[in-house]
């Protein structure tokens, strides 16, 4: 196993749920359970197949031989008929019925959105269990008042709860994409060689609401509602694009929230799990290095560059088919659904996981506060009898003042002090510290966590409590 590649998507990073899902087993069962639903629709629809020969074809479909299938392969260059071949091998009475009328689109095809809208749903159960541990985080810090921070210079305050609604929120709008794409997925169905159901017209005897009903008939066995109405050959390669771009969105998401925690855990305000026999340098053995979070960035980055692999592939596809899209699909469709598969269990157990630092998060604000509640102070002097004009150039020299303390001589924040001994402003010291009070500074903070979280998240948890409770482990 150490002498050829291994993706690291699979041997590092994404779960074994997802990776199933994209596996050859699953790929070929479900080939097999879309001939078995080609020969009962053909079947219900009157054309000369046996029970006999469906109970056969039920009995095999998931013992694969897959040997037969792989020799037959080597002989013949065509992995569809390969495997008909190995099925027929195990199934002598209904061998002649295997496939029939079909392309190897009707199975290829069918099978790759049946295993996306599968994988759609799995990427939507974890999503919404991140919505959920967010949720909880922004909750218990509604009220921690924090600095802001625009263009990464302090600002006016807000709280560390309402930061995390702003991730949150994020999340809530990739769930909407996420639902409105996974609610459009349909099956390509039995459209033929071109998309014209040439040959189902042919089996049907000229019935054309019988080659219209087949369609149907094969989307409910497949638990599908409906196939796409029309098509050449395969299903339109448009779809792909509209399914990675879902994946992309969430990787926007959460490499804008890895960010986040990266310079807070600069900052030490805020810092990601880490364990007690966790190495984060190996030169430098203090360093806590956020790891997590950088995985979170380095595979989004992936993902969100993956998006132009089904852009080009659809754009470049010629009238009714090329073949020039299969190695493309084979390789960006899988990788962009382990890749956020991964990034999604990342993103669950640093927020499952993170540790806030009150202290720190308040000796960063108590150093910056001065200058916020310069405001505040200004209007008290002008209630005093000042000239609001002069007090705002007086307390703007004695901020840059301040600033240059700070700045170049490295001293602590005295703009309080310096206010406290100019006359004009006629405030004591201790009547300036009564505007130091954080909880002064954050507006509606608190209150807008708590409106979010009751009005669009928590509706959202309920109605998808049942999938709820999920925890992360990551493989290193």
């Amino acid at each position: 196993m150490y002498d050829k590649y291994q993706s690291p998507l699979s041997e590092r990073y994404a779960s074994k749920e997802m990776q199933y899902l994209f596996s050859p087993d699953k790929k070929f069962r479900t080939w097999r359970r879309l001939w078995i639903a080609l020969a009962e629709t053909e079947r219900e629809l009157g054309l000369s197949i046996t029970q006999e020969q469906i109970d056969e074809l039920k009995a095999y479909k998931d013992d694969i031989n897959y040997e037969t299938a792989k020799e037959r392969e080597r002989l013949v260059r065509h992995d569809v008929m390969s495997h008909v071949f190995a099925y027929g091998e195990q199934c002598p009475k209904a061998k002649g019925i295997i496939h029939l009328g079909a392309t190897s689109c009707y199975v290829g095809d069918n099978t790759d959105l049946i295993i996306m809208t599968e994988a759609l749903r799995l990427v939507r159960k974890k999503l919404v269990n991140v919505m959920a541990e967010l949720a909880k985080f922004a909750e218990k810090y509604k009220d921690q008042p924090t600095l802001a921070f625009t263009h990464f210079q302090p600002a006016q305050p807000t709280t560390v709860g309402k930061r995390a609604t702003l991730w949150l929120q994020e999340l809530c709008l990739d769930l909407e994409d996420l639902d409105h794409v996974l609610g459009s997925m349909k099956l390509l169905g039995s459209k033929g060689t071109t998309g014209t159901q040439a040959s189902f017209l042919e089996l049907f005897e000229g019935d054309h609401e019988k080659c219209r009903r087949a369609d149907q008939m094969i989307a409910e066995k497949m638990g599908f509602s409906d196939c796409y109405p029309v098509s050449g050959q395969t299903y339109s390669r448009k779809v792909d694009t509209r399914v990675i771009n879902v994946l992309a969105g969430i990787a926007q998401s959460a490499h804008k929230f890895s960010n986040d925690i990266r310079l807070l855990q600069h900052l030490k305000e805020v810092e990601e799990p880490f364990e007690k026999n966790q190495i984060g340098s190996s030169a430098m053995a203090y360093k806590r290095n956020p790891m997590r979070s950088e995985r979170i960035a380095s595979l989004s980055n992936y993902v969100m560059s993956d998006v132009m692999n089904p852009m080009l592939v659809a754009s470049t596809q010629w009238f009714e088919r090329t073949l020039d899209d299969s190695a493309n699909k084979r390789l960006s469709i899988p990788e962009g659904f382990l890749a956020v598969d991964g990034i999604l269990d990342l993103y669950l157990n640093v927020v499952d996981g993170l540790v806030v630092y009150p202290k720190v998060i308040e000796k960063h604000f108590m150093a910056e506060i001065p200058f916020m509640a310069t405001e505040n102070i200004m209007m008290d002097a002008v209630k005093a009898g000042g000239d609001r004009q002069e007090l705002h150039e007086r307390i703007r020299r004695l901020s840059m003042e301040a600033g240059r303390n700070v700045k170049e001589k490295g001293l602590d924040n005295n703009l309080l002090e310096l206010i406290a001994q100019d006359p004009a402003f006629g405030l004591s010291l201790k009547e300036l510290e009564k505007c130091m009070e954080p909880s002064l500074y954050i507006g509606r903070a608190p209150r807008q966590v708590e409106e979010f979280l009751s009005e669009i998240v928590r509706p959202i948890l309920e109605d998808n409590k049942d999938v709820l409770g999920m925890k992360a482990e990551i493989t290193v």
